[in-house]
């Protein structure tokens, strides 16, 4: 029996906000609008395949039918979370409390280290970006300066001191 190999799409939880910083927004207009200008490209060049003969047996006419497939699932795909975006306000934190957008310095053992908290589309812990539902993102919303968050690591328990909160 043969499976269709075939990309349904599936709306994300409706309900479910996509979390994105200014620049994040901008650069998912900026994916969106490249791919659609590529649509036409895309559906030419599986009309010309498409004029080879038998699709059955066309691999390019497959190969171009499948580009333009792909293309149109990735738009479909990102306008559903350009619809579900909120943007991440960059505000001076008046409060002290740790929230999306927060910049939060901490202490690690005998070394700082710098995180922003983000949206999971955006985050890259590499380069100091978390999630807000990743365990150390998640046990650090809502906390203030001076206080002491444990998490459970592959290597056992690791505790972070919160020494500042922008």
């Amino acid at each position: 029996m043969r499976l269709s190999r075939r990309q349904t799409y599936e709306p994300e939880e409706e309900y479910k906000p996509v979390y994105l910083t200014a620049d994040g927004f901008a650069r998912l207009k900026a994916k969106i609008a490249a791919i659609k200008e590529k649509l036409p490209t895309l559906a030419e060049e599986t009309r010309r395949t498409a004029a080879y003969g038998d699709r059955s047996e066309n691999a390019e006419y497959k190969e171009a039918k499948s580009s333009l497939r792909r293309a149109n699932w990735q738009i479909l795909h990102l306008e559903d979370q350009l619809k579900r975006v909120e943007v991440i306000k960059q505000s001076p934190n008046k409060l002290g409390k740790i929230g999306l957008g927060s910049t939060v310095t901490l202490k690690v053992g005998d070394k700082k280290e710098i995180f922003e908290i983000l949206g999971s589309h955006e985050s890259n812990p590499s380069r100091g970006r978390i999630s807000y539902v990743s365990p150390l993102g998640a046990a650090l919303m809502n906390r203030s300066k001076g206080d002491l968050v444990t998490i459970q690591t592959a290597n056992g328990f690791r505790a972070y001191k919160i020494i500042e909160v922008r």
